[in-house]
């Protein structure tokens, strides 16, 4: 468990690019690189691409359609970063529907985590992104990350989910090596 940031990092990364990259039908490459990067305004306000991830999970023999879209809310308070960059938060839409039937559907902000992560670091922080992790008893295991913009420094938290529509969150353990406050 208390490894566990390194696997949250590398999930996170990996679900960006898969979700980024487009299938290319004439073997171009892509500019993956490109799709990477934070869009930044004539303001010099920087916010995250939109992205959707969209997938079938088994769960106790049952298949559930789970959808993840995040999107920069301009409604949202801006973030400023420790070297004076301003940010565009995100707004994530986790939706989850077994055989047509809506089973969850919640529009995620920083806010929502609040209470796991601290006023003093929820000031820098943002939104960062939201993954499909794992199915385990409880339901379906997202794993969520509120970090400060363009840093390795995040907490991971974990959302379950349950085949009934509750819902509940918890932090991650983490080294002191991958966060400092």
């Amino acid at each position: 468990m208390k490894r566990i940031a390194p696997v949250i990092t590398t999930i996170f990364v990996f679900s960006f690019l898969v979700s980024c990259s487009s299938g290319n039908k004439d073997g171009k490459k892509d500019n993956t690189r490109v799709l990477m990067e934070n869009i930044t305004d004539s303001q010099g306000i920087q916010r995250m691409q939109v992205s959707k991830v969209e997938n079938i999970v088994e769960h106790k023999g049952k298949n559930f359609a789970i959808s993840l879209t995040r999107v920069p809310d301009e409604v949202l308070p801006m973030v400023e970063s420790e070297v004076g960059d301003t940010f565009i938060d995100n707004r994530i839409t986790l939706h989850i529907t077994q055989d047509g039937k809506e089973i969850f559907q919640k529009a995620f902000t920083k806010q929502d985590f609040a209470y796991l992560v601290g006023s003093q670091f929820l000031k820098k922080s943002m939104l960062e992104g939201m993954v499909f992790d794992k199915a385990t008893p409880q339901g379906l295991v997202f794993a969520v990350s509120v970090s400060y913009p363009q840093t390795d420094l995040f907490f991971p938290i974990s959302v379950t989910v349950s085949e009934t529509g509750k819902m509940s969150m918890e932090k991650e353990e983490m080294d002191e090596e991958f966060f400092y406050e």
